[in-house]
């Protein structure tokens, strides 16, 4: 609880002291023999300490013109009730209502205390070692390229390689995953993760404004700016709902007793006096007021989409904003990419088929060969390998482009290569029938077997697409670059029925078209990718979910949904998040207003007091915030 949250609680304890006593003299309950106007004297204490601040925000509401809003509203009916000799309820309904704000600040900011917990990666420093002091400096200071120390227990302040040192992370800030992350020499590293044991020394990649803990806060920050549908709808709904309210209890205060004294109606039975006429009326009036008061919708909604993006960040799914949340309830086809989004995007060695020679061996001929080469194949086959590679054991290197390589491996001529390759030599090369990328090799003149390439499925990639059938997703479709057989047998593992496969950026631009045209009434349509090349589709879809961990700037700038750990599985639970949150929204919404509806036609009639007033405002306005804060909880969807 903050300093303001406590000066509130300490004015509502005081008020609540001084009420008490004076509402059973007030009720005859306690006999005094105290003059009214001492009464009254004595109920002005609690009502100015406890009301003393929507008092001032009404005074100035009106003094720069926005009359309508709730502590207007407030103002007005308490006063109005003090004025007729209620004082009691008058009082009452300014506590109460205290109350109940005291209870939203303090909602507002356990939800806000949580995603900032969550969010709290943004670092105060940088070590950076000088003359072999570690200086602290501040993390906008430091140059891409320079080393910095991350000691035990601090978090890393920039994105980085580890060029020395081994440790374990904990990344649940970034992911929302518990697990920590070990990581040695050469690994990337991000920053908002916490080093928790060894000192690492980190060559920087980016600078701080472009590190991964900056752009998370940034899309976390400005996500209250992006507003739903539903907000919206409430924040035009308050602006045409208080002025019309006022208007609807101002006639009731003046046109039934007007009508009464122009026709005699009720006057000989029902009022003694015109004085009672008229206040009878007022005090209606007032308590429309109370309970026409429309804090339950218009605080209860922003809260269920704040605490649903601060529940979905928990879990590692970063949204942009609540109107993309609503969004994405709507979702009901997806498009997929496949490198980087169902496969991991690294290429490895899956199989070595018919080798004469020991298959170790061959791979170390064919790692050797191929060290001089940075292509992702290259680096497969050294990975494979697993030992580090001797350059000076290799000779005669020839490149020849779109076929392969041949050079002298410890005297030995080698060529690693695909078919073309191998005819060029004159080695008749054997057929592979599995899935992948083919490097044949050949040792000494003579065909020495095939190495099988192989970008492996994601781990939970089938389990994905199977969670998005159960959320509701009636189709999903992979849009990949690669080859039809390659897209094919994906397709097949993962379990989509679906997809297109040797296409061109524009290609998938215009595949999404055909999908968005496919979608009818309110059905939405999302797009997940990770390459600089899915930017236009992740634009393009109605929802674009981008992997967040290895996925490219351009990719995550164009996105609306960031996955922070590129778990595909995570995307059946963003959607559960939002449908969970916009059916949170739904419930407070019919709740609040059909409450407040049967208490207005009360309040009209006259059956309803100052009491059921509170309810109404106060009862209503706690339930509804309480139901808000479920958004929050969203790990076991």
């Amino acid at each position: 609880m903050n300093k303001k949250q406590k000066n509130l609680l300490i004015r509502i304890i005081i008020a609540a002291v001084f009420f008490v006593p004076l509402y059973l003299i007030s009720e005859g309950i306690v006999e005094t023999g105290l003059p009214k106007i001492a009464v009254f004297a004595m109920f002005l204490i609690p009502y100015l300490l406890v009301g003393h601040d929507i008092l001032r925000k009404a005074f100035l509401g009106i003094k720069n013109k926005q009359v309508f809003d709730e502590s207007f509203l407030m103002t007005i009916a308490t006063v109005g009730a003090i004025v007729l000799g209620e004082y009691g309820e008058g009082v009452a309904v300014m506590l109460l209502y205290q109350v109940g704000e005291l209870f939203q600040s303090y909602a507002v900011g356990k939800s806000r205390k949580n995603i900032s917990e969550l969010m709290d990666i943004r670092p105060d420093y940088a070590n950076i070692e000088e003359d072999g002091e570690i200086k602290k400096v501040d993390p906008d200071e430091v140059e891409v390229g320079s080393i910095i120390v991350v000691q035990p227990g601090e978090k890393v302040p920039l994105d980085g390689v580890i060029v020395e040192g081994s440790s374990a992370l904990n990344t649940s800030a970034l992911t929302g995953e518990s697990k920590p992350r070990e990581v040695a020499a050469d690994d990337e590293i991000l920053s908002g993760s916490i080093n928790m044991s060894g000192v690492l020394r980190v060559r920087t990649t980016t600078e701080f404004d472009e590190s991964t803990a900056s752009k998370i806060l940034d899309l976390v920050e400005n996500a209250a700016s992006r507003k739903s549908k539903s907000e919206n709808f409430i924040s035009k709904f308050a602006k045409y709902y208080t002025p019309l309210v006022c208007y609807a209890a101002l006639a009731l205060a003046l046109i039934p007793p007007i009508f009464c004294m122009a026709t005699g109606f009720g006057m000989g039975s029902t009022y003694a006096t015109v004085g009672a006429l008229w206040g009878d009326w007022v005090l209606r009036a007032c308590t429309f007021l109370v309970i026409s008061c429309p804090c339950a919708v218009v605080i209860s909604i922003p809260l269920s989409f704040f605490a649903g993006i601060g529940g979905a960040s928990n879990q590692g799914i970063l949204v942009k904003g609540s109107n993309y949340l609503e969004t994405l309830s709507e979702v009901r086809v997806i498009a997929f990419d496949k490198t980087g989004t169902i496969t991991n995007g690294n290429f490895v060695v899956t199989d070595v088929h018919h080798s004469p020679i020991d298959e170790k061996k061959l791979q170390e001929y064919a790692a050797l060969a191929e060290c001089h080469s940075s292509h992702p194949i290259s680096r497969s086959l050294q990975t494979a390998y697993g030992k580090k590679i001797d350059p000076s054991r290799v000779t005669d290197v020839e490149e020849i482009s779109g076929h392969g390589i041949i050079a002298r491996v410890d005297g030995v001529k080698v060529a690693v290569g695909n078919e073309k390759l191998m005819a060029h030599i004159g080695v008749e090369s054997r057929p592979c029938h599995h899935v992948g990328t083919i490097i044949h090799v050949a040792v000494d003149g003579g065909y020495s077997g095939h190495i099988v390439i192989s970008d492996e499925l994601k781990e939970n990639s089938k389990e994905a697409m199977s969670e998005l059938k159960k959320a509701g997703v009636r189709k999903t479709v992979m849009l990949t670059g690669d080859a039809e057989r390659v897209a094919n047998k994906v397709a097949e593992q993962v379990g989509i029925t679906d997809y297109r496969a040797e296409l061109l950026p524009s290609d998938k631009v215009d595949c999404v078209e055909e999908l968005l045209k496919e979608c009818s009434g309110n059905e939405r349509m999302a797009f997940v990718g990770d390459g600089i090349n899915d930017a236009p589709v992740l634009s393009r879809a109605d929802i674009g979910i981008a992997m967040g961990a290895l996925g490219s700037d351009a990719a995550i700038e164009a996105a609306d949904i960031v996955l922070m750990d590129d778990d595909p599985l995570k995307i059946a639970k963003a959607i559960k998040i939002s449908r969970k949150c916009l059916g949170i929204v739904k419930q407070n919404i019919a709740f609040a207003l059909g409450v407040k509806i049967l208490c207005l036609l009360l309040a009209a009639i006259g059956i309803a007091n100052m009491w059921i007033a509170i309810i109404a405002d106060v009862g209503v306005m706690i339930l509804a915030v309480l139901n808000a804060i479920r958004c929050l909880f969203v790990k076991n969807l």
